[in-house]
């Protein structure tokens, strides 16, 4: 059952639709211009291995593209699309991972042997890096827009992690307004949980096709893989677009599923 996947595993991936393939189609011409566009040259990044491209696809708020609307089978999930921000454009090419501009030795390393993995809206700050809730999204929905072979450094989710964080997150906001959540410091709960999560949970890589789609929960710990695949002539790379919509209601962001 796909709900029951996501509320079990932390993640569903959706079989070929048309309708998604089409959307699939008008975002990779338009992803193609973002990525030439010489104004945009400031994503490009890990010695030209990850274009970040954050907010970087022109959709409108429905989540159309070139005239073409965005509808697939993660709304029997979702419900209807709320609002949506321009999507982001994560594209990766052969090499990945590489060091980033000021990203020290232990981050690089963070990357290149744990994936990076990480949690969506809960940001470093200050000289310390202290994490805070800053942006409770709803989930994540990841569309690719290029065909590319098992190992061409897809998304990792480790399965069940979302149930972890959870725990470990009402925990920690116990006692606390939802609105006053943002202002708890919860690095080093989080930490201890992060590394719960590499000892006990499976780790996965998904690998999904233009047409394909999948839906991640947003409370899943997830990063990217580096590339282990063969180099392809493709001068694409991996394009993946990411949707991220935050909820309206801070307190949703622990609710089930």
């Amino acid at each position: 059952m796909v709900a029951g996947d996501l509320a079990r595993l932390g993640w569903v991936r959706f079989p070929h639709d048309p309708a998604v393939a089409r959307w699939a189609e008008a975002a990779l011409g338009a992803a193609r211009r973002v990525v030439a566009d010489p104004a945009m040259a400031h994503w490009l990044q890990c010695e030209g291995t990850w274009f970040v491209g954050v907010d970087a696809l022109p959709n409108t708020s429905d989540g159309s593209i070139a005239g073409v609307p965005l509808s697939g089978p993660w709304e029997a999930l979702t419900g209807p699309l709320p609002p949506l921000h321009p999507a982001q454009l994560s594209v990766i090419y052969p090499g990945y991972p590489r060091p980033r501009d000021g990203e020290g030795e232990a981050a690089f390393r963070y990357r290149a042997r744990r994936d990076g993995a990480h949690l969506d809206g809960l940001l470093p700050e200050g000289a310390e890096r202290r994490r805070h809730l800053r942006e409770p999204h709803a989930w994540i929905l990841g569309l690719p827009l290029t065909d590319t072979q098992p190992g061409a450094a897809p998304m990792v989710v480790w399965e069940g992690s979302h149930a972890i964080l959870r725990d470990t997150f009402a925990r920690a906001f116990d006692g606390h307004a939802p609105e006053d959540w943002g202002e708890i410091d919860v690095t080093d709960a989080y930490q201890a949980a992060r590394r719960r999560i590499f000892e006990t949970c499976r780790r996965v890589e998904i690998h999904a096709r233009p047409g394909e789609a999948y839906l991640v929960h947003r409370l899943a710990l997830h990063g990217i893989a580096p590339w282990t695949a063969p180099h392809s002539a493709n001068p694409d790379g991996r394009i993946v677009a990411y949707f991220r919509p935050l909820l309206g209601r801070p307190g949703a962001w622990l609710e089930a599923p």
